[in-house]
């Protein structure tokens, strides 16, 4: 039985290795050089990331950039989802929107005005409501993460 067991986990572990699958890396970015206008929460995460990723320079001045990323708009929504029987708030909808574009100083567009929103859902309790208030704050932070990644992810798909 022994035997068995150990030839099945060879097995799975070598079509597991002849399928290609590899998980998925950060990808470089396109410009040598990005300038982020806004000096906000995200941009410094973004910027973070973008500083681990080693291949882009973020300069001081917009002058000095390859391309130039500008903040339109960003704003948190929270929205009742469901209410009970006797009209209390029983679910909200949270909401994180980014709009943004990237440009060079000469006017082209590398990627358009876009916006990113992301969504989720949380239960809602009166006898919980600090620990709900600290779980929202938790949802935005994690909201914020998953919008420096796709952010990321938009900007190694710009089309110089």
């Amino acid at each position: 039985m022994r035997a068995l067991n150990t030839v099945l986990a060879v097995t799975l572990v070598l079509l597991l290795a002849a399928c290609g699958f590899h998980l998925r890396g950060a990808q470089p970015l396109p410009f040598s050089s990005l300038y982020i206008t806004e000096n906000w929460e995200l941009g410094a995460m973004l910027r973070r990331n973008i500083r681990a990723l080693g291949t882009t320079q973020l300069p001081a001045t917009p002058q000095e950039a390859q391309a130039v990323l500008t903040v339109i708009g960003e704003a948190r929504e929270k929205n009742i989802l469901s209410l009970s029987a006797t009209s209390r708030v029983r679910e909200y909808q949270l909401r994180y929107r980014l709009a943004f574009r990237v440009h060079d100083l000469k006017g082209r567009e590398f990627i358009p005005p876009t916006e990113i929103v992301l969504v989720r859902d949380i239960s809602f309790a009166d006898e919980r409501v600090l620990a709900k208030e600290h779980e929202e704050g938790l949802l935005y932070r994690d909201m914020q993460n998953d919008m420096v990644q796709q952010l990321m992810r938009r900007l190694a798909a710009a089309k110089l």
